[in-house]
Protein backbone atom coordinates (compact mmCIF):
# COMPACT_ATOMS: atom_id res chain seq x y z
CA UNK A 1 0.00 0.00 0.00
CA UNK A 2 1.24 3.49 -0.77
CA UNK A 3 2.90 5.29 2.14
CA UNK A 4 0.93 8.40 1.15
CA UNK A 5 -2.31 6.51 1.72
CA UNK A 6 -1.19 5.11 5.08
CA UNK A 7 -0.03 8.49 6.38
CA UNK A 8 -2.39 10.44 8.58
CA UNK A 9 -1.19 13.68 7.06
CA UNK A 10 -3.06 14.61 3.88
CA UNK A 11 -1.12 15.20 0.70
CA UNK A 12 -0.35 18.90 0.32
CA UNK A 13 0.63 20.98 -2.70
CA UNK A 14 2.29 24.36 -2.25
CA UNK A 15 2.72 26.61 -5.28
CA UNK A 16 5.98 28.57 -5.17
CA UNK A 17 5.91 30.18 -8.61
CA UNK A 18 3.27 30.34 -11.33
CA UNK A 19 3.19 32.13 -14.67
CA UNK A 20 1.70 31.56 -18.12
CA UNK A 21 4.23 28.87 -19.08
CA UNK A 22 5.71 27.35 -15.92
CA UNK A 23 4.74 26.26 -12.44
CA UNK A 24 7.04 25.47 -9.53
CA UNK A 25 5.39 23.63 -6.64
CA UNK A 26 6.19 21.45 -3.66
CA UNK A 27 4.43 18.12 -3.08
CA UNK A 28 4.42 17.12 0.60
CA UNK A 29 3.34 14.05 2.60
CA UNK A 30 3.64 11.80 -0.44
CA UNK A 31 5.94 8.96 -1.42
CA UNK A 32 8.29 8.54 -4.36
CA UNK A 33 5.92 6.29 -6.31
CA UNK A 34 3.10 8.82 -6.08
CA UNK A 35 5.39 11.71 -7.10
CA UNK A 36 6.61 9.79 -10.12
CA UNK A 37 3.03 8.91 -11.07
CA UNK A 38 2.24 12.64 -11.12
CA UNK A 39 5.19 13.25 -13.44
CA UNK A 40 4.13 10.48 -15.82
CA UNK A 41 0.50 11.60 -15.78
CA UNK A 42 1.39 15.20 -16.62
CA UNK A 43 3.45 14.02 -19.57
CA UNK A 44 1.23 11.33 -21.06
CA UNK A 45 -2.26 11.09 -19.54
CA UNK A 46 -3.81 14.56 -19.83
CA UNK A 47 -5.96 15.01 -22.92
CA UNK A 48 -5.42 17.91 -25.31
CA UNK A 49 -6.35 18.81 -28.89
CA UNK A 50 -3.82 18.48 -31.72
CA UNK A 51 -3.86 18.25 -35.51
CA UNK A 52 -4.17 14.59 -36.48
CA UNK A 53 -5.23 14.66 -40.14
CA UNK A 54 -4.10 16.99 -42.93
CA UNK A 55 -5.78 17.18 -46.34
CA UNK A 56 -3.31 18.85 -48.72
CA UNK A 57 -4.74 20.36 -51.90
CA UNK A 58 -1.72 22.37 -53.04
CA UNK A 59 1.87 22.33 -51.84
CA UNK A 60 4.56 23.82 -54.06
CA UNK A 61 6.86 24.71 -51.17
CA UNK A 62 10.23 23.04 -50.66
CA UNK A 63 8.76 20.92 -47.86
CA UNK A 64 7.43 17.46 -48.68
CA UNK A 65 3.79 16.77 -47.81
CA UNK A 66 4.75 14.37 -44.99
CA UNK A 67 7.23 16.85 -43.52
CA UNK A 68 4.67 19.64 -43.66
CA UNK A 69 2.00 17.50 -42.00
CA UNK A 70 4.39 16.57 -39.20
CA UNK A 71 5.18 20.23 -38.51
CA UNK A 72 1.48 21.07 -38.37
CA UNK A 73 0.88 18.31 -35.83
CA UNK A 74 3.38 19.87 -33.42
CA UNK A 75 1.57 23.22 -33.23
CA UNK A 76 -0.06 23.49 -29.77
CA UNK A 77 -3.77 24.33 -29.84
CA UNK A 78 -5.84 25.79 -27.02
CA UNK A 79 -7.40 22.79 -25.27
CA UNK A 80 -9.08 24.22 -22.17
CA UNK A 81 -12.13 22.20 -21.11
CA UNK A 82 -11.53 19.57 -23.78
CA UNK A 83 -12.22 16.83 -21.20
CA UNK A 84 -15.86 17.89 -20.97
CA UNK A 85 -16.42 19.68 -24.28
CA UNK A 86 -15.05 17.28 -26.88
CA UNK A 87 -15.50 13.60 -27.69
CA UNK A 88 -12.79 11.20 -28.72
CA UNK A 89 -13.08 10.45 -32.41
CA UNK A 90 -13.25 6.73 -31.66
CA UNK A 91 -16.34 7.32 -29.50
CA UNK A 92 -18.13 9.56 -32.00
CA UNK A 93 -20.84 8.25 -34.31
CA UNK A 94 -19.74 10.35 -37.29
CA UNK A 95 -18.10 8.75 -40.33
CA UNK A 96 -15.07 11.07 -40.46
CA UNK A 97 -15.16 14.21 -38.39
CA UNK A 98 -17.79 16.53 -36.95
CA UNK A 99 -18.09 19.45 -34.55
CA UNK A 100 -18.44 17.12 -31.58
CA UNK A 101 -15.10 15.32 -32.04
CA UNK A 102 -13.00 17.62 -34.23
CA UNK A 103 -11.88 21.17 -34.91
CA UNK A 104 -11.24 22.19 -38.52
CA UNK A 105 -8.45 24.63 -39.38
CA UNK A 106 -7.77 25.87 -42.90
CA UNK A 107 -4.56 27.30 -44.30
CA UNK A 108 -4.20 28.96 -47.71
CA UNK A 109 -1.14 31.11 -48.33
CA UNK A 110 0.73 32.12 -51.49
CA UNK A 111 3.82 34.23 -52.04
CA UNK A 112 3.03 36.95 -54.57
CA UNK A 113 6.07 39.21 -54.15
CA UNK A 114 9.81 38.90 -54.50
CA UNK A 115 10.44 38.78 -50.76
CA UNK A 116 10.33 35.52 -48.83
CA UNK A 117 6.88 34.95 -47.32
CA UNK A 118 6.66 33.36 -43.87
CA UNK A 119 3.63 31.10 -43.47
CA UNK A 120 2.89 30.92 -39.75
CA UNK A 121 0.21 29.73 -37.38
CA UNK A 122 -1.30 33.22 -37.62
CA UNK A 123 -2.60 32.34 -41.09
CA UNK A 124 -4.93 29.59 -39.87
CA UNK A 125 -8.66 30.12 -40.31
CA UNK A 126 -10.80 28.27 -37.77
CA UNK A 127 -14.12 27.00 -39.05
CA UNK A 128 -17.12 27.79 -36.79
CA UNK A 129 -17.45 25.07 -34.17
CA UNK A 130 -21.23 25.14 -34.02
CA UNK A 131 -24.23 27.00 -35.33
CA UNK A 132 -26.81 28.91 -33.34
CA UNK A 133 -29.16 26.56 -31.55
CA UNK A 134 -26.81 23.56 -31.59
CA UNK A 135 -28.26 21.22 -28.95
CA UNK A 136 -24.92 19.75 -27.84
CA UNK A 137 -24.10 21.03 -24.32
CA UNK A 138 -20.52 19.80 -24.68
CA UNK A 139 -19.71 22.27 -27.46
CA UNK A 140 -21.17 25.16 -25.49
CA UNK A 141 -18.58 24.53 -22.76
CA UNK A 142 -15.71 25.39 -25.11
CA UNK A 143 -14.04 28.78 -24.69
CA UNK A 144 -14.10 31.16 -27.64
CA UNK A 145 -10.43 30.49 -28.46
CA UNK A 146 -10.78 26.68 -28.33
CA UNK A 147 -8.69 25.01 -31.05
CA UNK A 148 -6.76 28.13 -32.00
CA UNK A 149 -2.92 28.14 -31.96
CA UNK A 150 -1.67 28.67 -28.42
CA UNK A 151 0.54 31.65 -29.22
CA UNK A 152 -2.54 33.80 -29.71
CA UNK A 153 -3.28 33.73 -25.97
CA UNK A 154 0.29 33.75 -24.60
CA UNK A 155 1.88 37.16 -24.18
CA UNK A 156 5.26 37.51 -25.84
CA UNK A 157 4.99 34.25 -27.80
CA UNK A 158 5.62 34.67 -31.52
CA UNK A 159 3.63 32.86 -34.23
CA UNK A 160 4.99 29.43 -35.09
CA UNK A 161 6.72 29.25 -38.46
CA UNK A 162 5.27 26.60 -40.75
CA UNK A 163 7.17 27.19 -44.00
CA UNK A 164 9.01 29.84 -46.00
CA UNK A 165 7.68 30.50 -49.49
CA UNK A 166 9.28 32.12 -52.50
CA UNK A 167 7.43 33.86 -55.33
CA UNK A 168 4.77 31.63 -56.87
CA UNK A 169 4.87 28.98 -54.15
CA UNK A 170 1.57 28.09 -52.50
CA UNK A 171 0.18 26.01 -49.66
CA UNK A 172 -3.49 25.12 -49.42
CA UNK A 173 -4.69 22.55 -46.90
CA UNK A 174 -7.27 21.63 -44.29
CA UNK A 175 -6.34 20.33 -40.84
CA UNK A 176 -8.52 18.14 -38.65
CA UNK A 177 -7.65 18.50 -34.95
CA UNK A 178 -8.80 15.81 -32.54
CA UNK A 179 -8.63 14.97 -28.86
CA UNK A 180 -5.99 12.56 -27.60
CA UNK A 181 -3.30 11.82 -25.02
CA UNK A 182 0.47 11.56 -25.34
CA UNK A 183 0.39 7.78 -24.85
CA UNK A 184 -0.91 7.72 -28.42
CA UNK A 185 1.42 10.42 -29.79
CA UNK A 186 3.73 13.00 -28.21
CA UNK A 187 1.93 15.89 -29.97
CA UNK A 188 -0.89 15.57 -27.41
CA UNK A 189 1.38 16.15 -24.42
CA UNK A 190 0.54 19.43 -22.64
CA UNK A 191 4.06 19.68 -21.18
CA UNK A 192 7.44 20.23 -22.77
CA UNK A 193 9.36 19.35 -19.61
CA UNK A 194 8.49 17.91 -16.20
CA UNK A 195 11.07 17.33 -13.52
CA UNK A 196 11.19 16.89 -9.78
CA UNK A 197 13.85 16.76 -7.08
CA UNK A 198 13.84 15.38 -3.57
CA UNK A 199 16.36 15.28 -0.71
CA UNK A 200 18.48 18.21 -1.96
CA UNK A 201 21.07 17.62 0.80
CA UNK A 202 21.38 13.93 -0.19
CA UNK A 203 20.71 12.78 3.38
CA UNK A 204 19.19 9.55 2.05
CA UNK A 205 22.36 8.74 0.04
CA UNK A 206 20.34 7.90 -3.08
CA UNK A 207 22.99 9.69 -5.15
CA UNK A 208 26.67 8.84 -5.08
CA UNK A 209 28.69 12.03 -5.43
CA UNK A 210 31.76 11.32 -7.53
CA UNK A 211 34.26 14.13 -7.15
CA UNK A 212 37.96 14.83 -7.68
CA UNK A 213 38.93 17.28 -4.94
CA UNK A 214 36.02 19.02 -3.20
CA UNK A 215 32.56 17.46 -3.01
CA UNK A 216 30.84 20.71 -1.99
CA UNK A 217 32.38 22.69 -4.84
CA UNK A 218 31.73 20.07 -7.51
CA UNK A 219 28.19 19.25 -6.32
CA UNK A 220 26.62 22.62 -5.41
CA UNK A 221 23.27 22.59 -3.65
CA UNK A 222 20.15 23.50 -5.60
CA UNK A 223 17.87 26.33 -4.51
CA UNK A 224 15.54 23.68 -3.06
CA UNK A 225 18.06 23.06 -0.27
CA UNK A 226 16.77 26.21 1.41
CA UNK A 227 13.51 24.37 2.10
CA UNK A 228 15.15 21.74 4.34
CA UNK A 229 17.51 21.63 7.31
CA UNK A 230 21.06 20.72 6.38
CA UNK A 231 22.46 17.63 8.14
CA UNK A 232 25.22 18.07 10.68
CA UNK A 233 28.59 16.45 9.88
CA UNK A 234 28.25 13.96 12.72
CA UNK A 235 24.62 12.95 12.18
CA UNK A 236 23.88 9.23 12.22
CA UNK A 237 22.58 7.89 8.92
CA UNK A 238 18.91 6.89 9.10
CA UNK A 239 18.54 3.91 6.79
CA UNK A 240 14.75 3.78 7.36
CA UNK A 241 14.12 7.33 6.14
CA UNK A 242 12.13 7.85 2.95
CA UNK A 243 11.50 11.00 0.89
CA UNK A 244 8.22 12.77 1.61
CA UNK A 245 8.77 16.17 0.00
CA UNK A 246 9.23 16.69 -3.74
CA UNK A 247 10.04 19.85 -5.68
CA UNK A 248 8.38 19.97 -9.10
CA UNK A 249 9.19 22.21 -12.06
CA UNK A 250 6.70 21.96 -14.94
CA UNK A 251 6.86 23.75 -18.29
CA UNK A 252 3.83 23.69 -20.59
CA UNK A 253 3.51 24.25 -24.34
CA UNK A 254 0.45 26.50 -24.18
CA UNK A 255 -2.33 24.03 -24.95
CA UNK A 256 -3.24 24.11 -21.26
CA UNK A 257 -2.13 26.57 -18.62
CA UNK A 258 0.21 25.31 -15.87
CA UNK A 259 -2.61 25.76 -13.37
CA UNK A 260 -4.90 23.52 -15.44
CA UNK A 261 -2.21 20.84 -15.76
CA UNK A 262 -1.52 20.71 -12.02
CA UNK A 263 -5.22 20.76 -11.13
CA UNK A 264 -6.04 17.94 -13.54
CA UNK A 265 -3.13 15.73 -12.47
CA UNK A 266 -3.74 16.15 -8.74
CA UNK A 267 -7.45 15.44 -9.08
CA UNK A 268 -7.03 12.39 -11.34
CA UNK A 269 -4.15 10.87 -9.35
CA UNK A 270 -5.73 11.28 -5.93
CA UNK A 271 -9.05 9.92 -7.22
CA UNK A 272 -7.31 6.90 -8.73
CA UNK A 273 -5.29 6.26 -5.56
CA UNK A 274 -8.41 6.56 -3.41
CA UNK A 275 -10.24 4.07 -5.62
CA UNK A 276 -7.40 1.55 -5.37
CA UNK A 277 -7.30 2.01 -1.62
CA UNK A 278 -11.02 1.29 -1.32
CA UNK A 279 -10.76 -1.80 -3.51
CA UNK A 280 -7.70 -3.21 -1.74
CA UNK A 281 -8.61 -5.30 1.33
CA UNK A 282 -6.82 -4.34 4.54
CA UNK A 283 -4.06 -6.77 5.45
Amino acid sequence: MSRALESRKPIAVRIRKLDSERVDFVLENADLAFANSLRRTMIADISTVAIEMVEIYENTSVLADEFLAHRLGQIPLISSSCDDSMWYNRDCTCMGHCNYCSVVLQLHVKCEGNETFHATSDHFNIQPQYTTGDPAPEIEKRPAEFGTPAHQTLKGMKPILIAKLRKGQEIKLTCIARKGIAKEHAKWSPCSAVGFEYDPHNKLRHTTHWFETDERAEWPLSHNAQEEVAPAPGDVFDYTAVPERFYFDVETIGALTPKEVVTKVIFSSTSFSRTLHELTPLL
